[in-house]
């Protein structure tokens, strides 16, 4: 069975190649949490294309650092404010499909922000949904293996802090 899988798998980055070996391109993310009474939440939000669930990510912007073009990221996408980590909490890669249809290869940079308070209006209000979820339920929503990886290494970080 598991020679099937990996079979499966290596199919699936077979069919990716042309994307996979071209350069990479950089984002930044913030992975937006909450206190709740069962311990804390994470924000996730619906991409504008596809309605996958994901975090508020974007392009570097000039003139900022990563952790606030990540920081600018969620105000924008979801209305989110807080203090954002200047140190990367780690990173995730996926395809991303440009307007021209091409795929090209991401690595994502991921700033925990600690949120502060939420706008009702924000630019890309009614683009997006946004959901306020445990970390083990947005591991289960997202579809980027590393990124599923950090929500569970964050969900194992706060549940240690509180035993």
């Amino acid at each position: 069975m598991a020679g099937k899988k990996s079979r499966t798998f290596l199919g699936k980055l077979a069919e990716h190649y042309d994307a996979l070996s071209q350069p990479c391109y950089e984002q930044c993310a913030a992975l937006c949490y909450r206190p709740a009474p069962d311990g804390f939440q994470v924000l996730v939000v619906t991409s504008r294309e596809s309605g996958r669930w994901i975090i508020p990510k974007g392009w570097p912007i000039e003139g900022k650092k990563d952790y606030q073009a990540a920081a600018q990221e969620a105000l924008e996408e979801a209305g989110i404010r807080g203090k954002v980590k200047k140190k990367p909490f780690g990173y995730f890669t996926y395809l991303k499909k440009l307007d021209t249809g091409r795929q090209v290869p991401c690595i994502v940079q991921v700033h925990l922000l600690k949120v502060d308070g939420t706008e009702a209006d924000f630019r890309e209000n009614g683009q997006r949904r946004r959901e306020w979820v445990s970390c083990y339920e947005a591991a289960r929503r997202v579809q980027e293996p590393e990124l599923k990886g950090l929500l569970l290494t964050l969900a194992r970080k706060r549940d240690g802090q509180r035993n």
